[in-house]
């Protein structure tokens, strides 16, 4: 029986009865398992991964917005731009967006609210008039340096359940992942 039902039948059942497990890792195992039984292109595997990878990323974005940037008035990706220019220094929007993986215009709205808040400020490249570099100001590079000693101790709690040589391995194959991202992908 593929509908709503009870006992065995209940897919929601199936995959909510296995205690010990969180419900996002429980219903993972069960479409998986569902998947599994389908004919191609049905791939179980990518499924599996590409879910993982999501759901980490959905709750770590939303663990570290919610504890460190939101009571600071930031988004994630509004640190993740102060933190690039703290790193690389003064920067052009476009190599912002380019390496922040977000649009033009996405950046210049950080870049907006950002320097409202007077963290970050545009200066003009000297020679051309119309181009300009986005700085962190002095109270946005203490700010940076703040949150990030904060999202660092955090990310390691994150990462506490694999060792050292996991960790890097993890890493390695992420990149390796990002290095071959479909065509079309920027």
């Amino acid at each position: 029986m593929s509908g709503a039902g009870t006992g065995a039948d209940d897919p929601g059942r199936l995959w909510a009865d296995a205690p010990g497990e969180p419900a996002d890792l429980r219903y993972a195992a069960y479409a998986r398992e569902r998947l599994a039984a389908m004919p191609p292109p049905a791939d179980p595997e990518a499924f599996a991964l590409a879910y993982h990878l999501l759901q980490l990323a959905y709750l770590l974005v939303t663990d570290l917005e919610t504890r460190i940037h939101r009571p600071r008035g930031w988004t994630l990706p509004g640190f993740r731009l102060m933190f690039k220019l703290w790193l690389l220094g003064p920067t052009q929007p476009v190599r912002l967006a380019g390496i922040a993986a977000m649009s033009r215009s996405a950046v210049t709205n950080a870049v907006n609210t950002l320097e409202r808040a007077g963290l970050v400020e545009r200066r003009p490249v000297p020679g051309d008039g119309r181009a300009v570099v986005v700085a962190l100001t002095a109270a946005g590079e203490k700010a940076v340096r703040e949150a990030f000693a904060e999202q660092t101790l955090r990310e390691r709690e994150w990462f506490a359940a694999l060792a050292p040589a996991e960790r890097e391995h993890m890493t390695e194959l992420l990149a390796r992942i990002l290095r071959s991202r479909p065509p079309g992908v920027p």
